[in-house]
């Protein structure tokens, strides 16, 4: 029988975080499968890493969402944040369950218009929306949220070049008590800026405002911070129609809301900082009602994303490499780092595994594959004794990985959905050489 190799102990002092409830744990998390698809059937599909959405998930987040506020409320419409995750497969589960388009570019309004979302269906935010995308938008009847002064001037013209007057609505941002405030986005209430942009419209007499518009914020743990934007945007509009003659349809309270991932540096578990999605409905919806005459009840907006998706998201990994690190950290490289996870820099994620692991519990550093130092997933996990070709899922990752994701050292990665059916399906293919040479123009010169 052979000797075993010796390896000498290591003493590390364990910096892993606690809760109230004490020391963390000693046991890993397990993960074989996703919505009953097992991790090894779904790798062998598709390879590693790759993102997996949950289509079940996606749309008991949208129906418990939009139950909580249309239930509050008699007129509610959701719209799909594009900028958090664009996929095509991903927008049409929203829209089919009823949400209209909600962009902030001109790249992200033709992708909307390419499904198949007509214009009206279309809210079109964002600091810079070219000349052409804004006549577009206008032909099209999309809802336009003014955000500067010389946008205010570009819609003249094209009110100009369609003969017509073009509805607008203008962006707002205030002061919720959240710091740090999102002052760089549309007109400030408090400085009366927001009241000088109504005028100036007024004098123009070639825009008609019928919307306000506000997104004060994101992952916002503080339901109450809506309420005083509500009831901000509440006064505002009973300003604007009492000494002008536009009458507001609508109030877009944009999104914001948290999902259950876990954002470095809070000290408890997202499962009891989080406010419900009951809590932002009803924060909001009391302000309207406390603040608006009887019946007269403009249409309410909500610009709803991560809370939607980002617990419907996982990225599959497998372990590359190991080794002991000069500080007694077993590190493990894994085949995904953030070129995918660019949220990685602020949040905390859930890492399983997709097989049990006997051994001790060690401090651990998960890298991604990356030649770059900042590649980190997790720099402190406590994780048993693993081999190259285990796999780790990563969650939740829904929100913003896919648009955020970097074409850096690496290929993208497949993305597959699990339908309500429980069958898989692939939505977006791995990159290959030709999708990154494809838009390259190599002069001739350079040929020989």
């Amino acid at each position: 029988m052979s000797k075993k190799v010796y390896e000498s102990p290591t003493i590390l002092k364990i910096q892993s975080s606690m809760s109230k409830a004490g020391l963390p744990s000693m046991q890993h998390k397990i993960r074989d499968n996703i919505d009953g698809i097992s991790i090894s059937e779904l790798i062998n599909a598709y390879g590693s890493p790759l993102f997996v959405f949950s289509e079940s998930k996606m749309r008991s987040l949208y129906q418990e969402a939009y139950e909580a506020f249309s239930s509050r409320y008699p007129n509610v419409q959701f719209g799909w944040s594009y900028k958090t995750n664009y996929l095509k497969a991903i927008c049409s589960i929203f829209h089919q369950e009823g949400a209209i388009a909600e962009v902030v570019s001109e790249f992200e309004y033709e992708k909307a218009r390419n499904s198949g979302v007509e214009g009206k269906d279309i809210i079109f935010n964002g600091p810079y929306k070219p000349y052409h995308s804004l006549l577009t938008a206008a032909k099209e009847g999309a809802k336009i949220h003014i955000d500067t002064f010389d946008e205010i001037s570009d819609l003249e013209k094209v009110s100009d070049e369609l003969g017509v007057k073009v509805p607008v609505a203008i962006r707002l941002n205030m002061n919720t008590g959240i710091e740090p405030q999102w002052s760089r986005f549309g007109f400030n209430i408090e400085s009366g800026q927001a009241m000088d942009a109504v005028r100036r419209i007024e004098a123009g007499g070639k825009l008609l405002i019928t919307g306000l518009h506000s997104h004060i914020g994101t992952f916002m743990l503080d339901a109450n911070a809506y309420k005083l934007q509500t009831v901000k945007m509440v006064n505002l509009m009973k300003e604007i129609e009492s000494n002008t003659d536009f009458i507001i349809e609508y109030l877009d309270v944009g999104g914001g809301f948290a999902s259950k991932a876990h954002l470095k540096g809070l000290y408890q578990p997202p499962e009891v900082v989080v406010p419900s999605i009951d809590d932002y409905a009803e924060a909001i919806t009391s302000a309207l009602y406390e603040n608006l005459e009887s019946g007269n009840y403009p249409k309410l907006y909500l610009e709803t994303g991560r809370h939607l998706i980002d617990e419907a998201g996982y990225l599959i990994t497998s372990l590359t490499g190991t080794k002991r690190l000069p500080d007694g950290r077993m590190n493990y490289i894994m085949d995904a780092g953030v070129n995918l996870l660019y949220t990685a820099f602020w949040f905390k994620y859930n890492l399983e595994l997709a097989e049990k692991r006997d051994g001790m519990m060690e401090p651990s550093l998960v890298n991604g594959p990356l030649c770059m130092n900042i590649d980190i997933i997790d720099d402190s996990v406590m994780m048993p004794r693993l081999k190259r070709g285990d796999h780790m899922i990563i969650s939740p990752v829904g929100a913003y990985s896919i648009t955020q994701w970097m074409q850096f050292i690496r290929y993208r990665p497949a993305v597959a959905l699990i339908d309500t059916q429980g069958k898989h399906h692939l939505i977006r293919e791995a990159e290959e050489l030709k999708d990154i040479e494809t838009r390259e123009v190599l002069p001739e010169y350079l040929k020989a």
